[in-house]
């Protein structure tokens, strides 16, 4: 058995790991590289193995840099089963397409104020493209063994972070692979914690956070802090913010913020349709969370949601003092990037971001201080003020990592690191090393490792 990492190592971004097993060939994860420019162009470059080799893919929930790649692979000839959850299927039935949407908008705009160097630029797969992917996802119950070849079998365990997200173990010829997807944190307000541990030969472990604590302050209490006072100073508070469960918790910290009468009485704007549309989907898997259903439906009915262009582009002309939420969360993309062209030059307003942020974004180089970011082939001064708030973040860090591990009944093992920037990855190596004497191996790009 060989497992070759082809994304998800020395990066957040691109997960895929491909497991080879007598004539069987399994996809972990399907997800696009982002950040960085010469991490994006790995999306463009073809998959070492063909795509209608592969005979099964497994995806562990429903963001991006974990299933955006589908559609590239369904229109590079692979034609098979994709099992996910049921929550991530139906995530992805909003997230593929806009994703196809959006990178058919960037292109005709590139195009049209040519400030692409491609000519003419291009989409990397269109709305289309994602729309046909769709057809394949089979979703699976959680805790159900599933076969995916001869000798071979699959079980999605509850991991937290998102809705619909997934540990999976794969078992073969006797022996369990757990890839941890991404590990959701225990005390989420919305999402109920990652299983326990279970036994596993091997594990394939995320490090997001591996070298970092979250902030113990009270999310509400920065929140409210942040909103009192640009308020105070006549500004707005824009938050790029994750379509996909950023959003929806942002719009609980809203809420109970609002009713306890903590923060000023602002206009408060949800503008994304994929994230209204993510909402809708939050309502109907109550199994999936911890909300009831009636404070699912007062939390979210609490903001004003925007959906059309024209709307949203009015809110730049409103200049009273507001909330604004809008994708996407490190603002590569999306309605989000308007609204920064219009109030970041404005030292009066905040710009709010609200978790990781990878190498290579907007929202990366603002954290750090960029005194202007490039949009739409343009620079923009920022002025405003920028601030993180971390434990915002769906990912567990690592002392929380560290507490999951403890859980399982005998170490694997191998646990191979993965998923995170090369220092986080290597400081959660050490950890594991020193604190659990587990054997831990950070992989390389494109590296195929024998499993004996």
């Amino acid at each position: 058995m060989d497992i070759t990492f082809l994304g998800g190592v020395g990066t957040v971004t691109g997960s895929k790991y491909l497991i080879e097993h007598d004539s069987s060939r399994v996809l972990v994860d399907c997800g696009l590289f982002q950040g960085y420019k010469q991490l994006r162009l790995r999306n463009w470059a073809p998959l070492p193995v063909p795509p209608a080799s592969i005979d099964h893919v497994l995806l562990t929930h429903a963001h991006l840099d974990h299933s955006g790649y589908l559609p590239l692979l369904v229109k590079n000839g692979f034609h098979k089963r994709v099992t996910c959850t049921d929550a991530t299927r139906d995530l992805c039935g909003i997230l593929l397409p806009d994703s196809g949407h959006l990178q058919e908008q960037d292109a005709v705009f590139a195009n049209r104020h040519r400030f692409s160097k491609h000519h003419p630029a291009l989409p990397l797969y269109t709305k289309e493209d994602a729309e046909k992917a769709l057809r394949f996802l089979s979703p699976v119950s959680f805790d159900k063994e599933i076969s995916l070849a001869p000798g071979m079998t699959a079980r999605f365990l509850r991991g937290g972070h998102i809705l619909g997200a997934a540990m999976i173990a794969i078992g073969i010829a006797g022996r369990t692979i757990l890839f941890s997807g991404d590990l959701g944190r225990p005390n989420d307000p919305l999402m109920p914690p990652p299983e326990n541990g279970p036994e596993a030969d091997v594990l394939v472990l995320e490090s997001t956070y591996g070298n970092r604590r979250h902030s113990a302050e009270s999310a509400e209490d920065a929140l409210a802090d942040v909103i009192a006072r640009a308020a105070a100073r006549g500004g707005s508070v824009i938050i790029p913010a994750f379509a996909v469960g950023r959003s929806q918790l942002l719009l609980f910290h809203l809420y109970n913020l609002r009713k306890a009468q903590r923060i000023p009485d602002l206009p408060i704007f949800f503008d994304s349709p994929l994230a209204i549309d993510a909402t809708d989907i939050f309502q109907h898997h109550h199994a999936d969370h911890r909300l009831s259903a009636a404070t699912v439906k007062a939390v979210f009915s609490s903001a004003r949601y925007i959906r059309s262009s024209e709307e949203s582009k009015a809110l730049d002309s409103m200049r009273m003092p507001k909330v604004i939420v809008s994708a996407s969360g490190m603002a590569t993309g999306g309605r989000v990037l308007h609204h920064l062209e219009d109030y970041a030059s404005d030292h009066r307003n905040v710009i709010l971001f609200t978790g990781f942020q990878a190498g290579g974004t907007r929202g990366a180089a603002m954290v750090s201080g960029a005194k202007a970011i490039k949009i739409h082939g343009k620079w923009i001064p920022v002025e405003a003020e920028v601030r993180n708030l971390d434990m915002l973040s769906a990912h567990a860090d690592a002392d929380e990592i560290l507490a999951w591990l403890r859980t399982f009944t005998r170490p694997p093992h191998v646990t191979f690191i993965t998923h995170g920037e090369p220092e986080a990855s290597d400081a959660l190596r050490k950890r594991i090393e020193d604190e659990l004497h587990w054997e831990c191996v950070v992989p390389e790009y494109r590296e195929k490792v024998a499993i004996a």
